[in-house]
């Protein structure tokens, strides 16, 4: 298994490491619903290592950009904004979810961040699409990146980096700087709690999670993230990707605009929109025992069946919680096969929580 920078600190702080997509991670450092009341309640941080940065540069980086990805970088007229975007395959499905940085005013730089499983893959298309264009890309193996999440979060890193105040209090959401020389520091919700992302030297990451420990900052591992992420109405890891799915159908929250603009895939939106699309996202809460869970099948009577593709419990509203694709004429009313048994479940519009506060009566 790969292992991240900070793979020497997850072990002296006591995380227990799993295989996630052949990156060794931490599960927990002993509880994980801890882990997840720090960063509701405090502060946490999560090593996300695992996702490449790709640094991209050259006089046709815009144009690049604009024909790889189905959301458009010529949004971004800030230095430092970023912008949220699917990128596709011919066939309108989605390869991977992407974060997108402008880096400088003449828009011939620009910072790629995507996720961990899907790094070579998503590396390997980069290449094959930015060749005509004579695009550089440089992947920085020598980076490092860590989310500090929860209300006392910016307190606390501000207290170990007191010369960042005035970068990191600026930030905007949805927005980067570098703090100081090979720091960068950004605000993309990684938990849907307060927090920052930092992009830091390798060489430093053992320092600086040492230093966040004894600043009060919880080390945090994949159980925590993933039940944060599912309360703030993410689906899990991985799963609202899907190449044979389109972002259209997959309810990721994504504005897709189907402009003059041609991008990969565009036209297998454009025909699937065009035929209708039968699907939607919801939340589901079960209010009775049982937990649910990844592909069990929604039941909705007089309408149809559709699929959970995330499950779990959560911590903050004492009861299990999931993200379905339904029927697009699916209102309040639905069942879950659990073990064979149809069971009640509520259909919410997510997220489950934000802010720490549940957003449902």
């Amino acid at each position: 298994m790969r292992q991240t920078p900070f793979y020497e600190a997850h072990v002296a702080a006591g995380g227990k490491m799993v295989d996630f997509s052949g990156w060794n991670l931490p599960i927990h450092y002993g509880s994980q619903i801890k882990e997840h009341e720090a960063v509701r309640g405090d502060a946490g941080m999560f090593d996300v290592s695992h996702m490449l940065v790709t640094d991209v540069s050259g006089e046709n980086a815009t144009a690049w950009l604009q024909k790889l990805l189905a959301n458009d970088v010529a949004k971004l007229s800030v230095v430092g904004k970023a912008l949220y975007s699917p990128m596709l395959n011919e066939q309108g499905g989605v390869m991977d979810d992407l974060i997108v940085y402008l880096m400088n005013d003449a828009k011939t730089a620009y910072r790629i961040v995507s996720n961990g499983a899907t790094r070579d893959k998503d590396s390997a298309h980069f290449a094959a699409t930015a060749e005509p264009f004579g695009v550089s890309l440089t992947p920085r193996y020598d980076v490092a990146m860590l989310a500090i999440q929860g209300p006392q979060a910016v307190a606390k890193l501000l207290s170990i980096r007191p010369a960042w105040a005035d970068t990191v209090n600026a930030l905007q959401v949805f927005q980067g700087a570098y703090a100081e020389e090979g720091w960068f520091v950004a605000r993309t919700g990684y938990t849907g709690e307060e927090g920052v992302e930092v992009i830091l030297p390798a060489t430093e990451a053992r320092a600086f999670f040492d230093a966040l420990c004894a600043a009060g900052v919880a080390p945090c591992g994949l159980g925590a993230r993933d039940t944060l992420r599912m309360e703030a109405g993410m689906n899990l890891y991985g799963h609202d990707m899907d190449e044979e799915t389109s972002p259209l159908e997959a309810g990721m929250g994504w504005t897709v605009s189907l402009t003059e603009r041609d991008f990969i895939g565009k036209q297998a939106l454009v025909q699937k929109k065009e035929q209708g699309v039968a699907v939607k996202q919801v939340g589901l809460l079960l209010e009775s025992r049982g937990v649910l869970r990844e592909g069990m099948s929604v039941v909705i009577p007089n309408v149809g069946t559709g699929i959970i593709t995330s499950g779990t419990f959560s911590p903050s509203l004492k009861q299990s919680i999931a993200i379905a694709r339904v029927p697009k004429e699916t209102t309040d009313i639905a069942q879950v096969d659990i073990r064979g048994s149809l069971t009640d479940v509520r259909v919410l519009k997510l997220p489950f929580v934000r802010n720490g506060k549940k957003q449902f009566d």
